[in-house]
This record gives C-alpha cells, structure tokens and sequence, in this order.
C-alpha cells in the first residue's frame, strides 16, 4: 500500500508538449488563439446578454442557448489560457493537482454541453411537433429540472473519469502528448496496465456520445419528417434552427467520438482535434446561432439600437420636434 503510494506521489508535476516547439511557430500561435480566445468571450457573453436584455427571447429554447453560451465560455478556459502561457513560456510544466483540476473541469463542461445538445434537440421536437402544447410541457419548472440534471450528469461523469485516472501510480514519463491534460494522455503515463481503465473510459465517454448523437440525429429525423405537413415560412425558419443545432452537434460530437470511443492509442490527428474542439468549436457556436437565427440578428439590432444610442435617439427625435414646431404656422 505505501509502495502505491510512494509511486503515486513521485510525480509531482507534467509537462504538456504542446502544438510546437519553435519560438516563432509559437509567437504565430499565440497571437492566432489569443485573437480567437477573445472573439469567444465576446461571442458568447454577447449572447447571454442578448437573450437576458430581450423579453422576447425568455422562451425554453433561449434558455438552453444561453447555458449553452455559458457553457462554451467555461469550455474554453478551461484550456486556452494555459495554451496561450505556454506559447510564451520555455518550461510548460503543469503541477498534478492542475492537471487533474484541468481533466475535470474538460470533461465536466464537456459532457454537460453533450447532455445540453440533447435536450435542446428535446425542446426543437416538442416546439415542432407538438406546439400548441409547447409551453405548458417545457414550462420554467421543466427547464430549471433540466438544466439542473444536465449539470448534475456532466459531475457525475466527470467524478468518475477522474477519480479513475488520479488513483493510477505515476512514477516515470511526464510528458503529456498534448497542450492540456486530458484523460487518455495522462493514463499512457501511469506505472501500471491501464487496459481495464481504457475499456472504461470507452464504456463512459464514448458510449455517452455515441448514444447521445444517435438519439439527436433520429430526434430531427423526427422533426424533417413532421416539417414536411408545415407551411413554407414556418418550415424554412424550423429548418434553419434545426441546421444550427445540427452543425453545432456534429463539430462537438465527432471530436467526443473520434478521442474518447477506442482504447488510449495516439493518431496524429488527436492534437488538431483537440484544438478544434476546444478553441474553435466555442467561437464558431455563437456565429452559427446568430447568422443562421433571424430572432438572435433582430435581438442584436435592438440591442444596439442600430449604431443608435438612447441619448443619440432621443436627440434626434427632439431635433425633429423643434423642426416640426419651428415650421408650423404661428
């Protein structure tokens, strides 16, 4: 038991290799994901505050685009800031306690949005196919449920992935395949077989993908089917949220699929994956929703007032009054 412990303990820190080791490859990069970080924050929190300022948009489906909205934030920064230090640091080390608070965190975030994606596919079917009935079923009751479950899964799952992972004895190699510590990585570094622990996580995450995306792709087949009896307009607008939830689950999906759904082997493919799932699938949600969702594009204007502020409107409709009274007859 103490030789377990000893071996479990003797690795203290991780180095993560990274996507490069030339110093102006890295300067390129860091500018690239900082511009890309940014426009992330500002994308989604955009969103939230769209959909909190417009009365309009308190309906289920918002509600669950702005957890959505939050979600990718916490996704992305989970990774992105150590990746941009790392660009401009020769030692990227990273202690065990942050690696293993990095998994977590990867993976709860991760597995929440996977739950999310489902039940908003959910709140499409019931919003298509049963829409008189609409709001009495996803009442605010049933959302917060929702979203309190969905959360609730993502821990679960997360608890066990790292529970799993942390109670391996680490006692040699350190140096993490990758630009954040994720779990099939970080196992390949354990003192012991891991094909038991492999099986597992295979069992876990990638049996919760796969089920999740076959269940999201017969739910809109459902709802293609049912579209078909609609009118044109509303056909055409249900078409292209269901296009929007669609994009986004295949970019989130795949990558979910294509790491976590075989034993802890390494493709070359895994770091540009990686990167697209956890820097770029979060800026690319926002700019999906709000170009393909006319609701979002008038939010906006209203928010912004068309580049017309309140004091500035105001102004001008008390200019036109002047002018309407100053040009009235006496």
């Amino acid at each position: 038991m103490s030789h377990g412990e000893n071996l479990t303990t003797s690795v203290t820190e991780f180095i993560l290799v990274g996507l490069s080791n030339d110093p102006g490859t890295q300067l390129v990069l860091f500018v690239v994901f900082l511009v890309v970080y940014l426009l992330t924050l500002a994308g989604n929190i955009l969103i939230v505050v769209t959909i909190i300022h417009n009365q309009g948009l308190h309906t289920p489906m918002y509600f669950f685009l702005s957890n959505l909205s939050f979600i990718d934030v916490c996704h992305a920064t989970v990774t992105v800031p150590k990746m941009l230090a790392d660009f401009l640091s020769t030692a990227k080390t990273i202690s065990f306690g942050g690696c293993v608070a990095q998994m977590f965190f990867l993976h709860l975030f991760a597995c929440t949005e996977i739950f999310l994606l489902t039940v908003m596919a959910y709140d499409r079917y019931v919003a298509i196919c049963n829409p008189m009935h609409y709001l009495t079923i996803m009442n605010q009751k049933v959302c917060l449920l929702l979203a309190g479950t969905i959360w609730l899964g993502g821990t679960v799952h997360s608890l066990a992935l790292t529970g799993m992972t942390i109670k391996l004895p680490y006692c040699g190699p350190q140096k993490v395949d990758n630009f954040f510590c994720d779990v099939p990585p970080v196992i390949r570094l354990a003192c012991t077989d891991t094909y038991v622990i492999e099986i597992l996580i295979v069992s876990n995450s990638g049996l919760i993908s796969v089920v999740c995306f076959v269940v999201l792709v017969v739910s809109y087949g459902i709802i293609l089917v049912s579209l078909r009896k609609r009118l044109a307009e509303g056909r055409r607008k249900a078409l292209s949220t269901c296009a929007a939830h669609l994009t986004v689950v295949t970019l989130f999906l795949g990558h979910c699929i294509f790491i976590y759904s075989r034993p802890s082997t390494s493709f070359s493919e895994d770091k540009v994956v990686s990167v697209f799932f956890t820097a770029v699938t979060p800026l690319l949600n926002p700019i999906i929703y709000t170009l393909r969702n006319e609701d979002m594009k008038q939010a906006l204007n209203k928010l912004f007032g068309s580049g017309c502020t309140m004091r500035r409107c105001r102004g001008k409709v008390g200019r036109r009054a002047q002018v309407k009274s100053h040009h009235q007859p006496g």
